[in-house]
């Protein structure tokens, strides 16, 4: 007998833990689950690739949606139809406000929605907005594990290359940092009534400069100060999962 699987994902309809751990990258879902015990994939369809296993006794789910929203959100609300009712987005971002260093921690309290999908959803007024106790659970498992961290609003945008748009507005705002998914995950869950927050290693410790970089080549993801931050990441993200439910979120 067919197992029966939700039609854009391949993911089972019944049976995946209730919290997870969303990222970009399927090969970095791997790596995450391999912080789990006794994770099996349970599927691989496209960029949506899809763990099942255990951190400290708590069940997870840890799946990749690949980049960009319009693509993500299709991973976002088929695993709320599976029955996944906490979400973590753990990715990377580029720093906006000063201060924040290459491989640092960004947990975000809300987002900016430039996602280039939600707005063909409902209308720009309505807000991208964590949960406040995942932002908590955050901050705790990041203060926990000594991992350098700072919170604040995230700016979500579809364009990866800057194009010809300053960031110079959302800096004066105290926008923290830019990646490419979040709002996307943040609007969903509250149109779902679900839970969801999200936490960021910074890849780039000043995203205006990387505008100038990038054409030469100058932007670098892959240096180790990033795969501490990463690695660091990873556990913060698994830890307040956990903290969500223990807590009685």
């Amino acid at each position: 007998m067919t197992q029966d699987l939700l039609p854009l994902t391949r993911i089972p309809r019944t049976g995946l833990p209730a919290s997870a751990l969303v990222v970009g990258d399927p090969a970095r879902a791997e790596a995450v689950a391999q912080l789990l015990d006794e994770a099996v994939e349970v599927s691989h369809h496209r960029e949506f690739r899809v763990f099942a296993g255990s951190w400290r006794g708590f069940p997870v789910t840890v799946a990749s949606h690949g980049v960009g929203a319009p693509g993500a959100i299709l991973l976002f609300r088929e695993l709320a139809d599976a029955g996944v009712r906490t979400f973590i987005r753990f990715g990377t971002a580029g720093a906006i406000r000063p201060g924040i260093a290459d491989g640092d921690l960004v947990i975000a309290e809300a987002a900016v929605r430039d996602d280039g999908v939600t707005g063909q959803l409902l209308p720009p007024e309505y807000p991208a907005v964590s949960a406040p106790e995942a932002v908590l659970a955050l901050q705790r498992a990041a203060r926990e594990a000594g991992a350098p961290h700072h919170r604040g609003i995230v700016w979500t945008r579809a364009a990866f290359q800057p194009g010809l748009i300053p960031f110079t507005e959302y800096e004066k705002a105290g926008v923290a940092a830019i990646e490419m998914e979040l709002s996307a995950l943040l609007v969903t869950a509250s149109l779902r009534g679900l839970t969801a927050g999200g936490v960021l290693v910074v890849d780039g410790a000043n995203a205006d400069e990387l505008v100038d970089e990038e054409a030469t080549g100058g932007y670098d993801p892959h240096r180790q100060v990033v795969a501490d931050g990463v690695a660091r990441g990873s556990a913060v993200a698994l830890e307040a999962l956990r903290l969500l439910e223990t807590q009685g979120r």
